[in-house]
């Protein structure tokens, strides 16, 4: 990457945020981190309470890039052929017909993931990792770009199944959108009759645009002291007295990939250690299983993080660059 072209991809990354930022007010970095998830072709887990805009985000994304969205609610007696789609016996033509599932689109919202049965759970993860379905021996390709935006309720636990650490692994990033500030609210409330759902964005890049900026911020250089950086921070996750099983290899991966898509989003060519700081929590921590006892002690994932940025030295500035 060039630094134009960086200079290029910033401003394009900027158009993005604001166009998403008219359904989501005052939530910038999260959309942000929303971006920067489907521009590494990762997926999203939001953790959030009911009513924060979980739906508007899907749908202001796909708007934003000329995709198209759609919102799977997840219960307990969803089957997986409810999310990959059906093979129907077409009398007039004597042949199964395939029927696709919501899944077939550019930005999937699973609404509460953790409600429905594990074999949906894997069946809609499998999706994620392959970026296709197989149903009767056929496979069959989602859309390209294509990212799936998974919620969960950090409060109601009944009736619920918890995601293993393995699929938990499969998401780039975790992250939460919280309630909006008063300024934001009161905007909101002046606005009330319009509602969000009607609220339509003219596109600002397309799909083919989008698969290229990811091609691009893959390009971004990433100094041999930074990659050492993110090395000894996730092998200080797995050696944390408070923490059970650390990030795995593929975290390392994610947290590199993110990094470049920040850095490009900045306005940069090339990775700092800030980038690597920035996104370490929302990489990272969702990922780690702690130790009983430090749960018990009120430790969490996202204090372990903190605490191993203050205990990892990054590189300078002049390694780095």
């Amino acid at each position: 990457m060039t630094p134009e072209q960086a200079t290029e991809f910033a401003e394009t990354f900027e158009h993005l945020v604001s166009s998403v930022e008219q359904v989501l007010l005052g939530k910038a970095f999260v959309i942000k981190l929303a971006l920067t998830a489907f521009l590494s072709q990762g997926h999203l887990l939001l953790e959030d309470y009911p009513g924060t805009g979980k739906t508007s985000l899907a749908r202001a994304i796909a708007q934003s890039v000329s995709g198209t969205s759609s919102r799977i609610q997840f219960t307990p007696d969803l089957l997986p052929g409810d999310i990959t789609g059906v093979s129907i016996y077409d009398q007039h033509s004597k042949a199964f017909e395939f029927h696709p599932g919501p899944v077939f689109a550019n930005i999937v919202l699973a609404d509460e993931i953790n409600r429905a049965s594990p074999k949906t759970q894997a069946a809609l993860l499998e999706v994620m990792e392959e970026g296709q379905v197989t149903v009767d021996g056929t496979t069959h390709k989602v859309p390209n770009p294509f990212m799936v935006i998974a919620t969960q309720n950090p409060i109601e636990q009944a009736g619920t199944y918890r995601l293993p650490e393995a699929q938990l692994d499969r998401f780039i990033l975790k992250a939460s959108i919280g309630y909006p500030d008063h300024a934001s609210t009161l905007r909101i409330l002046q606005e009330v009759s319009a509602r969000a759902g009607e609220t339509i964005l003219k596109p600002v890049i397309s799909p083919k645009a989008v698969l290229e900026l990811g091609s691009l911020s893959r390009s971004v250089h990433v100094d041999p002291s930074i990659s050492d950086y993110v090395s000894r921070l996730v092998d200080a996750t797995r050696n944390s007295d408070e923490v059970r099983l650390g990030a795995s290899v593929r975290a390392a991966i994610a947290l590199v990939r993110t990094a470049k898509t920040l850095a490009a989003a900045s306005g940069r060519h090339y990775v700092i250690p800030d980038d690597v700081k920035v996104l370490a929590e929302p990489v990272l921590a969702h990922r780690l299983i702690l130790d009983p006892e430090a749960e018990f002690d009120g430790v969490t994932a996202p204090s372990v993080i903190s605490q191993l940025l203050l205990e990892t030295p990054p590189p300078s500035d002049r390694q780095a660059v």
